[in-house]
């Protein structure tokens, strides 16, 4: 799926939600709820915010987590998965794993060490 068609359908899937949106990002797109960020595009895969309380979910399915290569930092892992074929097709299931990763975001927005870098 295209990184066109996948913001189609999320459009169709999520508009009756909130107001999505989404915004270009390092040769991606950016996916937002309601100004909240909860999904990535980026190769046109469709990548959702992910933390220990839905990351199950994905392991589960055999997701793979995006990550890219950084010439400061090797290898980066984010804490966006990708989202499954068959929970793509199902509008149902969709809204149900996208309710999860937009609670995955007001956790970290929420939580004091936002932002906050480990220094070694």
């Amino acid at each position: 799926m295209t990184a066109k068609a996948i913001i189609a359908r999320l459009e169709a899937t999520l508009t009756p939600l909130g107001v999505f949106r989404s915004r270009p990002m390092f040769g991606g797109h950016g996916l937002y709820l309601d100004d909240l960020f909860f999904g990535l595009i980026a190769y046109d895969k469709f990548f959702l915010k992910t933390d220990e309380h839905n990351r199950g979910d994905y392991v589960k399915a055999k997701a793979k987590p995006f990550s890219f290569e950084s010439a400061r930092k090797g290898l980066v892992v984010t804490s966006y998965w990708q989202c499954p074929d068959a929970v793509m097709k199902d509008g149902r299931k969709l809204r149900q794993w996208i309710g999860k990763a937009l609670d995955a975001a007001r956790r970290k927005k929420a939580s004091p060490h936002r932002g906050e870098r480990i220094r070694r």
